[in-house]
């Protein structure tokens, strides 16, 4: 999707449209942008650039603050438009997936058809824009993808494989970071076509196993199949606050507003699971993650905030000052009733019925009292993580 959470704003709120909007935090505190309109990019704007040096490049941008919720609404809205067309949908994100389209053509016509329906589709339904590459494996339909944005659609036939990849530079292949881009450099090789031509065996001398798949990339061969019904492997969201703080009772509300925010997740999908992580990041931004595993699954709000509260006590008796917190949950379990030998009292019940009502009416409908005491910090928020 191009410029997700932007546009989704700005197509909820014709107003913006035409603007320069950021989603993210206060420009004022130390957020961080989540998404950029492509109006804000033009000043050089992107996500994760604090958001007070975004207010610095462009003084009359428009901030928004995130609407989760909202977005997690319209992506599944995206899949299932997908969905009509494969089975074989690999999501990878809020915004993002893989389609498989071998076999479906007698259905649906070529898969550069396919793709211009699928584009046409989202912008008639959901009045947003998708940006498509279609190519022989994920490696090349994401490079693709990414070629002419926004609201490009870029076919890479099987032939003309090397002259799309051959002037890319090196930071394109996967894997490919800073530091293994300094190595190829130091090796003479800036482009994909001179990694292509570089000897494989040399490859392998400098990269171990990882130069043969430097070689396969370069070449733009990947086997590498969907990720078909793999399940994330935790889900969590973290906060940072506008001041870093040693306040106890600030700091244990934010907990549990964390804790509701996983918890509400975890119900949606029917899991619980039976590891915490707390993860704290100090003022001096050094980070550490926490974690406990018990025999009953956590999927209530309460138990996980019992069980993260356990972990963050050694930090508030040290008394240092933290600038972020954050909640996971991980090694899941469905979840259909409580044990009858759980050693927590269920409040899944509850905790449902408040789902439903926020959903109907909004996050603000119903809230717990101790939230109305504390004025909630400038923050960012982050969506569930793998």
């Amino acid at each position: 999707m191009d410029a997700f959470f932007a546009a989704v704003e700005q197509r909820d709120s014709p107003e913006l449209r035409g603007q320069p909007v950021v989603v993210g935090g206060d420009p004022s505190g130390r957020g961080v942008v989540a998404a950029a309109s492509y109006e804000a990019r033009r000043y050089g704007i992107r996500s994760a650039m604090p958001s007070a040096e975004a207010r610095r490049r462009c003084p009359h941008c428009v901030f928004i603050t995130p609407r989760g919720r909202s977005y997690a609404e319209v992506s599944r809205q995206i899949m299932a438009i997908l969905e009509s067309y494969s089975p074989l949908v690999e999501q990878v994100s809020v915004d993002e997936a893989f389609v498989d389209v071998a076999g479906c053509e007698r259905l649906f016509g070529p898969a550069e058809e396919i793709a211009r329906q699928i584009q046409r589709r989202i912008r008639e339904e959901l009045g947003l824009s998708a940006s498509i590459g279609v190519a022989p494996n994920r490696f090349l339909a994401k490079l693709a993808s990414d070629r002419e944005k926004p609201g490009g659609l870029v076919v890479v036939p099987p032939e003309q494989v090397e002259d799309f990849l051959r002037d890319l530079p090196i930071e394109a292949v996967w894997g490919v970071g800073e530091v293994t881009a300094a190595r190829l450099r130091r090796l003479g090789l800036k482009t994909v076509g001179q990694l292509a031509e570089y000897p494989e065996d040399l490859l392998e001398q400098q990269f171990g196993e990882y130069g043969r798949r430097l070689h396969e990339l370069a070449h733009g061969q990947d086997e590498s199949p969907l990720a078909l019904g793999v399940e994330r492997k935790q889900v969590s969201a973290e906060t940072t606050f506008a001041h870093d703080t040693t306040d106890r009772e600030f700091l244990e509300a934010q907990l549990l507003r964390l804790s509701e925010q996983v918890g509400t997740r975890l119900r949606k999908k029917g899991l619980g699971g039976t590891t915490v992580t707390l993860k704290v990041r100090f003022s001096d931004f050094r980070t550490i993650t926490r974690r406990t595993t018990e025999r009953d699954p956590a999927g209530e709000d309460l138990a996980i905030y019992q069980r993260a509260r356990t972990l963050l006590e050694p930090q508030l008796a040290a008394g240092r000052k933290i600038r972020l917190l954050g909640v996971g949950v991980s090694n899941f379990t469905a979840v259909s009733q409580p044990s009858l030998f759980a050693s927590e009292r269920t409040e899944r019940p509850v905790d449902e019925a408040v789902d439903r009502v926020r959903d109907k009416f909004g996050e603000q409908a119903l809230r717990r009292g101790r939230f109305v005491t504390k004025t909630l910090p400038s923050r960012t928020p982050r969506e569930d993580t793998d």
